[in-house]
């Protein structure tokens, strides 16, 4: 009964944000559970100098495919609570950048989608844990992401905590037990990769040091660093995984990974300046809420032009590492690294 009330309550806050309603997998026998959530679909984005390349339609079906993947890997199950909780933010919507990019290094090298597949979904569930654990009142204590309720307002805390913890370790076995026809080399550095990423020396570290930050001054050289790790270091892994699974050589790696680091700074710099530019129906998260914990943001520290110009550097960088690679292939990465740099949300 609880349960049932509790997905009711999902389903009265997505709809009153305009959310469209879609059934979850059956729940464990003897127990009907229905729970509606967002769907799941890539919104329409612009991207300047695009070319002939239809990047719209390529995200939109990127997004089909992995969405589908995603439902697919995680069905409503017992204990229903958790399972809804996970599901309520891995199939909220968002423009599936992480998974486009693993997908799209991977084909660029040669390699098959589906043989991708699997990590491209890890790296969403990934990141659908950063932004639960970040919208925690410990953390950020944010009310909004995606344009509705944070997870912890739904679900609360103790269960928005191990709903993240959930996507954390099953995003490895997902990999795992999912990925076929692959050499089994591959998949464990795909999964070194993705540790790494995640831990001590990745979005771990970045989010210690940024909390560490608030309220107090710090240099470029911090700020960087959180940038770094918080954010570009799951970019990295998404690029640098798919193309470890499409059998890239280590020299078209280390390019693939120069290309990551750099779209990954960028995509901070970017967020940086949406939170002091844009509204919070724009970024469907509260606006200027770097400005209200007096963090230090690159608009802080250079200006906002000067900031706009960094952003654009890091960019023109990261699609100089697809020189000499088959146009048509790199397409997708150079779309994705243009739309990086000209976002609105």
């Amino acid at each position: 009964m609880i349960a049932q009330q509790r997905v009711c309550r999902v389903a009265r806050d997505a709809r009153r944000i305009g959310a469209s309603r879609v059934p979850l997998a059956k729940a464990a026998p003897g127990r009907k559970v229905v729970a509606h959530v967002a769907t799941a679909t890539a919104e329409k984005v612009d991207v300047k100098q695009a070319g002939s390349f239809d990047f719209n339609t390529y995200m939109v079906d990127r997004a089909k495919l992995v969405n589908k993947a995603l439902d697919d890997a995680v069905p409503l199950k017992y204990p229903e609570t958790l399972n809804e909780s996970m599901r309520y933010s891995l199939l909220a919507g968002g423009k599936r950048v992480r998974p486009a990019l693993c997908l799209a290094a991977c084909e660029l090298v040669g390699g098959d989608v589906q043989a991708a597949l699997p990590a491209a979904c890890a790296m969403e569930m990934v990141h659908t844990m950063s932004l639960i654990h970040d919208d925690l009142p410990s953390m950020d204590n944010d009310d909004f992401r995606r344009g509705r309720p944070t997870n912890h307002k739904v679900y609360g805390e103790d269960t928005a905590i191990l709903a993240g913890d959930a996507l954390l370790s099953y995003s490895f076995e997902h990999i795992a037990r999912a990925t076929k026809g692959v050499p089994a080399e591959r998949v464990l550095r795909v999964i070194m990769e993705l540790g790494k990423a995640v831990g001590q020396d990745g979005l771990v570290a970045g989010q210690v040091v940024d909390i560490q930050s608030e309220d107090k001054e710090v240099g470029l050289d911090v700020l960087k660093y959180i940038h770094e790790h918080k954010t570009a270091a799951l970019l990295e892994a998404s690029v640098v995984c798919g193309a470890i699974l499409g059998g890239a050589d280590e020299g078209t790696i280390e390019k693939l990974r120069k290309y990551s680091l750099n779209i990954g700074l960028a995509f901070q710099v970017i967020d940086d300046i949406l939170d002091v530019t844009a509204t919070t129906e724009q970024l469907g998260k509260t606006a200027a809420k770097d400005l209200a914990v007096n963090k230090t943001t690159y608009p802080k520290l250079l200006g906002l032009e000067k900031s706009k110009q960094v952003a654009d550097d890091l960019i023109k960088e990261a699609i100089q590492q697809l020189d000499g690679f088959d146009p048509v292939k790199a397409a997708p990465l150079v779309a994705l690294a243009k739309f990086i740099g000209y976002r609105q949300n």
